[in-house]
Formats: C-alpha cells, structure tokens, sequence
C-alpha cells in the first residue's frame, strides 16, 4: 500500500471525506497492516485535524489482515451504532487480502453475517498490480453497500465530494428492477453488463433475496437490447412451446412496450414494497432522445467493444465516438469528456495492436 496510488491517495480521499463530516458525526480508524488495530477512537467530525493527524500517521507495514480488519471495525462500529443513523464501515484496499480470512468464500460469509446487524458497507479500491476487483465489488454486494475505485485525486472528489449522498447515505436497500416486455413489439431482449446481479424471475418478490442499493441522489442505469417484433436475427432464443403472443394478452392496438417494475426496502426495513410504470411506443428518432440516453448508448457499446462480444455487432469506436460527441450536455465535472479521451485512446491502442501483429 505504500505506493502514490495507494496509501497516499487514501490518506488524501480521507482528508477530503474528513472535511465533509459535521460535529454530531463520528469516525474511528481500524488498520489492518500485519495485525488489526484501532488507531482512532470514535471522534467527533468537529476535531477535523485530529482526524487528519490520524490518517498523516497510517504506515504500510508487514501483510494484510483483512479478515481481522472487517472484523474489528464492525464490532467498532457496533459498539456505536447510532440508531436511525447512517451506520457504515468503509473499507479502504488494494484488495490483496493475505493473512487469516482471505479467501473469497471466507469473506463473503463474514460480510454476509455482519450486514445483518444494520451496517452499511462501502468499498473503495486503490491502486493496481495486484489489485482484484472483483473481489472488492462483491464484498460490498454482500455488505449492503457500494463500491468505487479510486486511482487519483479528481475520482476521490467525485467520490467523497461530488456524490458524498450516493456513496455513503443509503435511502433504499435489496433494490430490484424487473421488464416486462411486449411481445406485440419486441420479439427478444437481453440486458446488457450486471451479469453478477442477475436474479431469477422468481427471486423478485422474495424479499431473503439480497440485491443492490441506492443512495441519495444515486442513479443506476439499465440498458436492454431488444429485437423488435419482425426482425431475424443469428441471436434469438429458442421460440418457447407455452407462452406464444396472444393479440387477447394486450389488445392489438396497444402501444404499451414494456411494464417496469421496482421493489425496494427502506434502510431499516424488512419488507419490501413494489412501484409499477408502462411504458407506452412513442417512436423517438435516436437524434431526438436525451444526452443522457445517446451517452450511456455509447457506454454500453464501448464496454462490448472492449470486451470484443458477440453481441457487438457492426459497432465500432468511430460511432461510440460520434455518439458520445453529441451527447455531452452540460457536464460540468467534465466526465464525459474523460470518457471520449478514453474511446480514442482504446481505439488508438487498438490500432496499434493491429499493426503489431501484423508485423508478426
């Protein structure tokens, strides 16, 4: 941890979080380096430099105890937890967990078990090598939390500044998204990416079921690629023996596409509940539909061409480039512009990938 991107950048994100806590805040600071260890006792967020001489005198030592790490910092947390208010263990790592409880299974079962003392968990990955991000992501889906990877000052920012609600005030927990789609207008669809939060159809209203959670001021994006009603296509599923289209199902002149349906469980609660919205054909033109819309599009088909998937298509970066172009809107922290720098790097190293192995 003791490389720039690591310990000196959490150091620096903490200081930042540290400068958004208020007086009626606490935070305490367990350490995992070689042995697990308080080195800040619950504090007031009004001793803002105690907390920051705190974090100055972190040191990477010896090898990770990250089992005996969680472990602590919930029994802390536990030990003060404030009821109706917002308790979280966030978890600072460079993901290489390699003293007692390491392995995933481990992990995930001790997560599993301290979720359900009503402790929120936020996982913030540092730094690269051996750095493994899988592991960190699914740790804060057993947690009830979020997880975020930070590898400069500017992500830390976004994280602990910009959307400090998102990221560690939770407003709706076990969320769940379920389509259902018009088989008078879509013959087949499939969502793309959160190929790790699938749940089965029956797991919706089963409220045992864990599923994500959202912060204040948070949003999630889903994408469904759909087949429209009429189109042959190399990836449709098998036609289904007992559920063919029936024009009685829906009524031929409907213009509903889809029924869209959330349940969600409040942060203290254990009962979910459910909202319901149609959506109803209004043949917008690509050209027409929100920044929004036409960005995370070009999202969705960079992260296939990356991937090299056999959805792809006839996608290419030229087209995530021209459609992320004209959909950058106002942003203002000037994501977006990131992202266009980064199509162009990937098709430039793309490029050059090419003509190597050409040579060969």
């Amino acid at each position: 941890m003791s490389d720039p991107n690591k310990l000196p950048l959490v150091k620096t994100a903490f200081k930042l979080l540290t400068d958004q806590l208020r007086e009626q805040d606490h935070v305490a600071i367990v350490v995992y380096a070689g042995a697990a260890g308080l080195v800040l006792p619950p504090t007031s967020g009004k001793e803002k430099n105690k907390i920051k001489d705190a974090l100055e005198n972190l040191s990477a030592d010896g090898s990770t105890a990250g089992g005996a790490g969680i472990e602590l910092a919930y029994k802390t947390a536990l030990d003060n937890f404030v009821k109706g208010g917002n308790n979280r263990v966030i978890l600072a790592t460079d993901g290489d967990f390699n003293v007692g409880v390491s392995s995933n299974e481990d992990l995930e079962k001790l997560i599993e078990n301290k979720r359900k003392s009503g402790i929120f968990l936020s996982v913030l990955g540092f730094g690269m090598g051996n750095y493994k991000d899988s592991k960190m992501e699914t740790l804060s889906d057993k947690g009830n939390g979020n997880y975020a990877y930070i590898d400069n000052l500017l992500e830390a920012e976004k994280v602990f500044v910009k959307e400090f609600g998102g990221t560690l005030f939770t407003v709706a927990k076990d969320v769940k998204l379920q389509l259902e789609f018009n088989p008078k207008y879509v013959k087949a669809y499939r969502l793309i990416g959160y190929e790790n939060r699938a749940l089965a159809n029956e797991d919706f209203k089963n409220d045992a079921k864990d599923a994500g959670e959202m912060g204040s001021g948070h949003s999630v994006t889903a994408i469904y690629e759909v087949i429209p009603a009429g189109v042959e296509s190399a990836f449709l599923p098998d036609k289904l023996k007992y559920q063919q289209f029936s024009s009685t199902l829906v009524g031929n002149n409907s213009n509903e596409v889809c029924t869209v349906k959330i349940r969600y469980k409040k942060p203290d609660a254990d009962k979910s509940v459910q909202m319901e919205e149609v959506v109803k054909d209004t043949h917008v033109a690509l050209e027409k539909t929100s920044d929004d819309f036409r960005f995370s599009a070009a999202v969705a088909g960079f992260g296939l061409l990356l991937r090299n998937s056999d959805f792809k298509g006839s996608a290419n970066y030229d087209q995530m480039i021209e459609l992320s172009k004209n959909a950058m809107g106002k942003d203002a922290e000037g994501y977006r512009a990131e992202f266009l720098k980064l199509v162009k790097t990937a098709k430039l190293l793309d490029k050059t990938s090419v003509r190597l192995s050409a040579k060969e």
